[in-house]
């Protein structure tokens, strides 16, 4: 008899990333029971780190480089991220070969002290990993003491609860995604907090040319997901944001039609530009490039350049 053929998911060891790799791993074996999909845990560089600011040692990427590297060596098949952990340019032999339907993209905010980000006591504490929300909720409450925090969802929600923080900011898939809905205080319309560029969509990452594997994980790809947030990525490449950069972007499509906002600001939200443009779904390189080059004529670069 043939041995049954086993595929390998390189996953991260945080509750979140285990739960997104087994969601994943559940629907390839549902697809494709003459495999046997099991999950490798990989502790990364951001794991071991993970009280220390991301722009302190190289940028979200240090979450993800340990997965690449196992399935380069061929230590694993595939990889599953959340797509807004991913560099522009996956490195030279890998390839993203499906992107999950998104969930949720936008922020929500979680606290024990108020209803709403705008009922919010004045001076209130407010903890939250990144530069692109603390320049959006700087620039609508400019009084509120918006602090840095790492950690898990778990850790961070257990810091809120404890006092250290009036209320924290997260995405609202992961939390989602963990079946905390109950904690969240209120989901923030993307009009005050434009997500960042991919949020809310998982990637699943291969070996470029595997012609085995491909085939297999065809099936998750959710096409209107990829086309919206090639746009954004383009956005963010045309503007050369990363993660020292408060930059967003957020891909919306209906009957063909690719709407995508963008939103680059100062740090701390003094001097904020949001921008729309519409396009076709199918050109969705196009509506990025055009994107950026009309935050980049309303003064994009100028902003940019005092952020570095």
């Amino acid at each position: 008899m043939r041995p049954t053929r086993v595929i390998t998911i390189g996953s991260r060891g945080s509750r979140l990333a285990l739960c997104q790799t087994q969601h994943i791993a559940n629907r390839l074996q549902d697809s494709h029971p003459q495999f046997r999909f099991v999950i490798k845990r990989i502790r990364t560089k951001g794991d071991e780190l993970e009280e220390t600011h991301l722009s302190r040692f190289g940028g979200k990427e240090v979450f993800i480089k340990e997965l690449e590297a196992a399935l380069l060596a061929g230590e694993s098949d595939l990889a599953v991220h959340s797509f807004k952990d991913l560099s522009l340019q996956p490195p030279q032999g890998l390839e993203i070969a499906a992107v999950s339907q998104r969930e949720d993209a936008r922020d929500v905010l979680v606290s024990v002290k108020a209803n709403s980000l705008s009922q919010l006591p004045h001076g209130a504490s407010i903890g939250t990993s990144s530069l692109r929300r603390t320049a959006q909720v700087k620039s609508l409450r400019p009084d509120l003491d918006v602090g840095d925090i790492r950690g898990n969802i778990d850790t961070r929600l257990h810091k809120v609860s404890s006092g250290l923080f009036d209320g924290i900011i997260l995405a609202a898939a992961g939390v989602i995604r963990l079946g905390w809905e109950d904690q969240i205080t209120e989901y923030l319309p993307i009009d005050i907090c434009l997500p960042a560029v991919g949020q809310g969509a998982l990637a699943i990452e291969a070996r470029e040319g595997d012609e085995e594997i491909k085939p297999v994980v065809s099936f998750l790809n959710h096409e209107l997901t990829r086309q919206a947030i090639t746009a954004e990525q383009v956005f963010l490449r045309f503007l050369g944001g990363g993660c020292h950069t408060p930059i967003a972007a957020f891909g919306q499509i209906n009957n063909g039609v690719l709407e995508l906002e963008g939103m680059v600001s100062t740090p701390d939200g003094s001097k904020l530009l949001r921008a729309k443009v519409k396009g076709s779904a199918e050109l969705p390189e196009e509506v990025g490039s055009l994107l950026g080059e009309k935050l980049i004529a309303w003064g994009a670069k100028e902003i940019l350049g005092g952020t570095t």
